[in-house]
């Protein structure tokens, strides 16, 4: 594929992930934030979430589902998201409070504080709330603007996966930061999930501060 052929790719699925978003605003709803979380799976680590409102002409090619994009073009879209959004937010449960909870409950949880703090930056930033609520699979029902849940929000909507996108860098540099303080685990690559070398780390070294019991109770007798 040619660059021009990659660039007219990259312009194509932009306008549709925003012709999605276009909907909402063509009824009045101007404000959207789009929610998404990273890291409900992993043994280690915690859940982070995002919620992104951008700009209705927001014209950056590149943004896709996070998982689709190399590290760098996730850092290089991170970037310009934050950048050119008209407000962002960020919500963290750690490995503690998904112990606690179960990872849904603290998903949801860090997912309100995300949408709290993008609330308060539009706020600050234009004087106006949110219209509208668009998140990944996940029903929020507990908060007082309209809501839309649907399953693959990260490949649909413009705002979930700019969302996707800046939680996933959050997380990965949390994690490449915890490889410093917790090494042997080899969090700097696989980011918490059960790889062969996170494996052989457990075996070897046991659970870390970091862990989330729950996940590795049917283990634990192992190491």
């Amino acid at each position: 594929m040619t660059k021009a052929e990659r660039e007219k790719k990259m312009m194509e699925r932009l306008l549709a992930l925003r012709g999605f978003d276009d909907r909402f605003r063509k009824s009045g709803e101007l404000y959207l934030a789009g929610v998404d979380e990273v890291g409900r799976g992993p043994l280690a680590g915690p859940v982070v979430t995002a919620a992104c409102v951008l700009p209705a002409d927001f014209d950056v090619p590149g943004i896709d589902d996070s998982k689709k994009l190399t590290d760098r073009r996730r850092r290089e879209m991170s970037r310009i998201i934050l950048d050119r959004a008209l407000a962002f937010g960020f919500g963290i449960s750690t490995n503690e409070r998904i112990d606690r909870i179960n990872i849904l409950a603290a998903t949801k949880e860090a997912m309100y504080q995300a949408v709290q703090e993008a609330e308060k930056m539009l706020r600050e930033r234009i004087g106006c709330g949110l219209d509208r609520v668009l998140v990944d699979a996940v029903n929020l029902d507990m908060l007082p603007v309209p809501v839309t849940s649907m399953t693959k929000g990260d490949a649909t909507s413009l705002s979930i996966a700019a969302a996707s996108i800046i939680a996933k860098v959050r997380r990965d540099d949390m994690m490449i930061a915890y490889e410093e303080t917790y090494p042997g685990y080899d969090f700097a690559s696989n980011k918490g999930y059960g790889t062969k070398a996170h494996y052989a780390g457990l075996k070897e070294q046991g659970i870390s501060p970091i862990h989330r019991r729950t996940f590795l109770r049917n283990m634990e007798d192992h190491f």
